[in-house]
């Protein structure tokens, strides 16, 4: 027993050496930290424009505002959401063991939402914007496609754990494939379904936000002009903007979501 202990103890302590050596490594790799002449004066700049935001950007009738902007990228990360809600299902079901019986196929859509999951969201809209031109278009299929990979594997996850004791028992009432599938399946994987379509709707609200910055639509697009002019002021607006935003959406996913556990 005292020898499987020291073995046990020998292990963690190795275990331990490997973990900080990785840490000492990643640590030793990092540039120094070097502060600028003016670095305190930005950020003063900074902070006071942060704390006097330019009120009078929240709406303009003649122009660009930042109702307009905040409106431009809910609704690319709603389209988004929902083109993923909708690919997603089919990837989800043939990527699923217990509903596919081939593993080829269960194989080859495990590794396409794999493959999906590789490429960040400002990748794919940097694509996107190559292929149909910069603007909110472009937001949208990055979002919804990149969002498909997260709710494919999520959903089959799903699925693989549901209860096929009713399946099995509507077959042996001699129900049809279709009847078995919309009504022993369908129903334990739809709250898990809303919750993690949802829960993607979060994600997207705050990528959305940051696509605009490489000119894929919506109120980053407005936020880096800001930037790159240091108008602070509009700059405190917008982030207001989008912390009041996200923070909404957040708030309303979250009561949608719990109705469905």
């Amino acid at each position: 027993m005292t020898q499987r202990n020291n073995i046990v103890y020998i292990r963690r302590f190795f275990i331990g050496l490997v973990i900080l050596a990785i840490y000492v490594w990643a640590f030793a790799g990092l540039p120094a930290i070097e502060l600028k002449e003016t670095s305190m004066e930005i950020v003063s700049a900074i902070m006071a424009g942060l704390f006097s935001p330019d009120w009078a950007y929240v709406y303009d009738p003649g122009g660009e505002d930042l109702l307009r902007g905040l409106l431009d990228t809910v609704a690319i990360a709603v389209l988004g959401t929902f083109i993923a809600g909708i690919l997603s299902i089919p990837f989800a079901f043939m990527a699923s063991n217990n509903i596919t019986k081939s593993k080829t196929l269960v194989g080859t859509n495990k590794f396409i939402l794999s493959f999906i999951r590789v490429f960040p969201d400002i990748v794919l809209a940097l694509l996107f914007i190559k292929a149909v031109g910069p603007g909110a278009f472009a937001g949208v299929l990055a979002l919804g496609i990149g969002a498909v990979g997260m709710l494919g594997k999520l959903i089959s996850e799903s699925i693989e754990n549901v209860d096929l004791s009713a399946r099995e028992a509507l077959i042996a009432t001699g129900a049809n494939p279709v009847k078995t599938f919309m009504f022993a399946v369908v129903p334990q994987v739809l709250p898990n379904y809303f919750s993690f379509v949802m829960y993607r709707l979060e994600v997207n609200m705050r990528a959305a936000s940051v696509l605009g910055v490489i000119g894929a639509g919506g109120i980053g697009t407005p936020l880096i002009f800001a930037l790159s002019v240091r108008d602070w002021e509009r700059v405190g607006i917008i982030l207001l903007g989008i912390i009041v935003m996200v923070t909404l959406v957040d708030l309303l996913s979250g009561k949608i979501r719990g109705r469905f556990t």
